[in-house]
């Protein structure tokens, strides 16, 4: 693959560069003060150089190149396609460019600014840059302002707003003229057309949330005078009279008030409860109009499972002008929804099916209460396991679940319920498994409540209660007398997993987000970050309770609940993701995760559900699902040991350079690390506890390609990584393989949907 890369970023790439024309190569833009922020210049560039893959291989230009003159042979079509186009240098463009780059640094306070252009050619391709020479900036040395209207003045002056313009003020007076309107303030901060752009936002956004419901930021302008000498600028700052009132003889602005609020709902009888609605209508009768309110009436009408659509009209009264109706239109959206699926299975040539039936309900009580249930059923003939005399699997499972979109908790402030967009959601599952070996039965409940603020970027989730009830009514005597009784065979883990288990836990899950509000999740080249935090305890309560009654130990030394040993444990995992944007096909994406849980108290083991394991499409992808750990544990014979193969601390370290191929396609080279641990020794995972003097020994390293197919609404990701670092091993050979690759023994394919982070 390398080589085909290199063969095409190779090809005669001037083509189908014309005569007295010239390939774009480079583009640069520079400039000889500081202060000046090149990086919004970048949007004024007319042409750009070819994209190259992973800013390197001039890829897309070279399969362009291989095509020929003939463009009605259909070959040559599906290559320019496939391809890149040539770009040519264009003088003019450039030179228009200069011009706009000019402008744009002259709104940046550098009024006498200049732009160069230079070019440098070399054959038939062509570097070009744009050098900026900024001169003198200037800087406001008053600001004066001035409201016409004398209503809106007051108001103006009880909301306390004065124009700042910027962070950067270093010092300021008032003189106030209470007769004009006028007010003067002495600064020393940058001149510059965004500050005065921001300053009319900022009033405009203080007075529509304010109840001026008609006021626009074309009633705010600016006199700047920059002839008052020594580089400095006086600023004169007007909200101007009302012109625009059809009732000329009234030039003020004025403040509304929400009248009534109806509700229409498209052509149906109301399908929501009252309460259910004003819960959802940030509008409120009696207040000032705000412009947020109207929005987050939107965004909590949107929330709501039963509602496909909304209108929010307002109407002022014609008796009464300072007054405005609310209308607000609702769409239903379907009620019910049926779903089946049938699913093939074919596990190490053991065929198998299952079938499932779901059903959906939008708006269960009228309230947009989300219901849904789902039934599934399994059959897998197994074949090849002596001792046993069933040789099928039949699994057969219940799931229900009830969503309410608000809080369903009480003690809560009205203001929080009010700016949270909250669900609180009701799970219980049930499932039967009957296999050969054993018979496991799993009662699942979860009471789960999700927020978020009113920009999503911060995300919470608190179960706040979460019951797992596992039951082994049956274990086979083949399998109990191999694996769980034998005393050369016997595996704590292995027993632990295959016993009567109650978890009761609480867990806490935050995520923050940069990447703005409404971004596309396949957007993954952004400069945004993402922080989580999740932590999660299990038993407390139970051993609290268990000590203040002085229940006794077993015999095996657990606190039991209903004769079954409940767990207890601690969890905590940290991960943080840093994406860096170098142009629009090229992109570092950088991940470190870390995961601790510590079992205590009632438990020396952790459940096999709770515990980590390393390797797989998200982790470190030079090994499979599972196959990786703990510390420099080996499986039995180079296989792959699921039970222990898990541990108690996970290390991820990943780095990943994206680029955009072509079409759909996309390409990444990635570097990732890591490892599992053991907090305790257990003889079934030698050399797999952590230990601070050689942990760092026993960290894994892998590298290798992957290719995406980006449909925006999601992503296929294939990805194959080869084992660099190996810590199962001490000989060189086998522990170094990136200096002695083996790519039978050494790489491995993942198939995933989504980004690995």
């Amino acid at each position: 693959m390398l080589c085909s890369i290199l063969l095409l970023s190779g090809c005669h790439t001037s083509r189908f560069v014309p005569e007295d024309s010239y390939l774009l190569t480079a583009t640069s833009v520079s400039s000889e003060g500081k202060n000046v922020r090149t990086d919004e210049l970048q949007a004024y560039l007319p042409q750009r150089p070819n994209s190259k893959w992973f800013s390197i291989f001039n890829v897309p230009l070279g399969i362009y190149s291989l095509s020929g003159r003939d463009s009605t042979k259909r070959f040559n079509r599906f290559l320019r396609r496939m391809g890149e186009a040539p770009v040519i240098y264009d003088r003019e463009r450039a030179l228009q460019a200069c011009d706009n780059m000019k402008l744009s640094v002259r709104n940046q306070g550098f009024l006498h600014a200049e732009v160069q252009l230079r070019e440098k050619p070399k054959g038939k391709h062509m570097k070009m840059s744009y050098r900026i020479i900024p001169h003198q900036r200037y800087y406001i040395r008053n600001i004066d302002f001035t409201v016409q209207d004398e209503s809106l003045r007051h108001t103006i002056d009880s909301l306390g707003y004065q124009p700042v313009m910027n962070d950067e003020q270093k010092e300021r007076s008032e003189n106030p003229d209470s007769k004009s309107g006028r007010q003067r303030m002495v600064l020393r901060k940058p001149y510059s057309i965004r500050a005065l752009d921001a300053e009319r936002s900022r009033l405009y956004g203080k007075l529509v949330e304010n109840g001026y419901y008609k006021f626009n930021k074309d009633h705010i302008h600016f006199r700047v005078d920059t002839t008052v000498g020594n580089h400095q600028a006086d600023v004169e700052m007007i909200v101007r009279q009302n012109h625009s009132n059809a009732d000329t003889s009234d030039l003020s602005h004025h403040s509304y008030h929400i009248g009534n609020i109806t509700y229409n709902f498209s052509g149906h009888r109301p399908f929501l409860r009252p309460k259910v609605l004003r819960n959802a209508t940030a509008l409120t009768p009696g207040q000032l109009y705000r412009d947020g309110d109207m929005r987050e009436t939107y965004a909590r009408m949107s929330r709501l499972s039963a509602v496909m659509a909304t209108n929010v009209r307002t109407t002022q009264r014609a008796d009464d002008t300072d007054t405005l109706d609310v209308d607000i239109l609702l769409s239903p959206n379907k009620r019910n929804s049926f779903s089946a699926e049938l699913e093939g299975t074919n596990s190490a040539g053991d065929f198998g099916a299952a079938v499932s039936l779901s059903y959906g309900n939008r708006n269960l009580f009228r309230g947009s209460e989300l219901f849904n249930v789902k039934l599934r059923g399994a059959f897998e003939a197994i074949k090849g396991l002596s001792g046993y005399a069933d040789q099928n699997f039949i699994e057969y499972s219940i799931e229900t679940g009830l969503t309410f979109y608000d809080f369903k908790f009480p003690f809560l402030r009205p203001a929080f319920r009010r700016n949270a967009q909250a669900t609180t959601e009701i799970n219980l599952a049930y499932d039967s498994q009957d296999r050969p070996e054993f018979h496991r039965r799993v009662l699942t409940g979860v009471l789960r409540y999700r927020w978020t603020r009113k920009d999503r970027q911060i995300q919470h989730r608190f179960d706040l209660l979460d019951i797992d009830y596992v039951f082994m009514p049956w274990i086979s005597e083949t399998f109990r007398t191999r694996y769980l009784d034998d005393p050369q065979n016997r595996n704590a883990i292995l027993k632990y997993n295959y016993e009567n288990l109650f978890i009761m836990n609480w867990s806490y899950h935050f995520v923050y987000n940069s990447q703005p509000l409404g971004a596309s999740a396949s957007n993954y080249g952004t400069n945004a970050y993402t922080l989580r935090l999740d932590v999660e305890t299990a038993g407390n309560l139970l051993y609290a309770i268990s000590n203040s009654t002085s229940a006794k130990r077993h015999d095996d030394g657990h606190f039991k609940l209903f004769d079954i040993a409940y767990a207890q444990y601690a969890k905590l995992d940290v991960s943080f993701c840093k994406s860096f944007l170098f142009n629009k096909n090229n992109s570092l994406a950088l991940h470190a995760a870390l995961g601790v849980a510590f079992p205590y108290g009632n438990s020396t083991i952790l459940p096999y559900e709770k515990r980590y394991f390393s390797g797989g499409a998200n982790s470190v992808r030079g090994w499979s699902v599972r196959s990786l750990g703990p510390g420099s544990f080996q499986g039995s014979d180079g296989r792959i040991d699921f039970i222990n193969q898990t541990g108690d601390i996970k290390l991820d370290l990943n780095a990943e350079y994206r680029t955009h191929f072509f079409w759909k396609l996309d390409g990444a080279a990635f570097i990732d690390a890591g490892n599992i641990w053991t907090i305790r020794e257990y003889k079934e995972q030698p050399g797999g506890q952590f230990k601070f003097d050689e942990f760092w020994r026993q960290i894994a390293v892998s590298y290798g390609l992957g290719l995406r197919l980006n449909f925006n609404f999601f992503i296929l990701r294939f990805d194959g990584g080869m084992k660099a670092v190996n810590p199962a091993y001490t000989d060189s050979r086998q522990h170094f393989p990136i200096a002695h690759p083996n790519f039978k023994r050494d790489f491995t394919f993942h198939f995933a949907v989504g980004m690995p982070f």
